[in-house]
């Protein structure tokens, strides 16, 4: 019976010493579980956290990307600007110089013109000084023109004879041609019949007395004959030396 009791009270013992055990386990576990749910919440809110990092994190890539792209279209459109500007600078600069060049070449057509005029003037006053008052000469688009009526310079309207004041006449003429030697000159022979064969023979017989007796060199005389429009006579007409003008023209186009 005392061995009953015995086992009895320490099966007792054990029991109680369990359920001390169980109960400090139980709440062993229950601040376990608070820990773990405390750390749970922590872990929640740092993957929040980190969630709202990342999100910052690709907002602030991506922005910084669109930046880079629109810093690298500025770069760009800036250099394709710089090249353009260069381009229209050198375009500018070229067409300032073609401009420059057009200038300069319209000034030296402008100038010879100008000197053109200058010397037609001089040669009338120099063609009223050698031939007299009574000469007929005039000024025609640059041309100095000297008009002799048929009768001053030959034996009749239909001779090709140069008469004696005729001879007279041409020598003041080869006079001034001779003062002249950069202008060129035409002899021509007016007529209103149609006889042209008259005409041409009196437009002769002044370009030998010119070359002949003046010696006015033979390749400036050049000889025209052509209806005169109700006028009849010799025209001697100096020009401008043309064909030099307009080499010189076409060299500086």
């Amino acid at each position: 019976m005392k061995k009953i009791t015995l086992i009895c009270t320490l099966l007792l013992l054990v029991n109680t010493g369990f359920s001390q055990k169980k109960k400090d386990l139980i709440v062993k576990i229950s601040e376990l579980e608070n820990q773990i749910s405390a750390l749970t919440d922590s872990v929640s809110v740092a993957k929040r956290a980190i969630n709202t990092s990342n999100s910052k994190a690709q907002l602030a890539e991506k922005e910084n990307a669109e930046l880079r792209e629109a810093n690298a279209t500025l770069l760009q459109n800036l250099t394709n600007f710089s090249k353009i500007s260069k381009k229209n600078t050198e375009t500018v600069n070229s067409a300032l110089t073609s401009l420059n060049l057009k200038e300069q070449q319209l000034r030296n057509i402008t100038d010879t013109f100008s000197r053109n005029d200058s010397t037609s003037i001089a040669i009338l006053t120099q063609g009223k000084q050698v031939l007299g008052p009574d000469a007929n000469v005039g000024v025609s688009n640059g041309d100095i023109l000297i008009t002799n009526s048929l009768t001053s310079l030959f034996e009749t309207d239909q001779s090709n004879i140069l008469s004696e004041a005729g001879k007279a006449s041409l020598e003041k003429i080869a006079q001034l041609l001779s003062k002249n030697p950069d202008r060129e000159l035409s002899i021509e022979a007016l007529n209103i019949t149609g006889d042209f064969d008259v005409s041409y023979l009196q437009a002769v017989a002044v370009a030998n007395e010119l070359w002949k007796t003046h010696q006015i060199p033979a390749e400036r005389l050049r000889l025209i004959t052509r209806d005169g429009n109700f006028k009849e006579g010799i025209l001697i007409r100096l020009s401008p030396d043309y064909k030099k003008f307009y080499a010189m023209a076409k060299e500086n186009m």
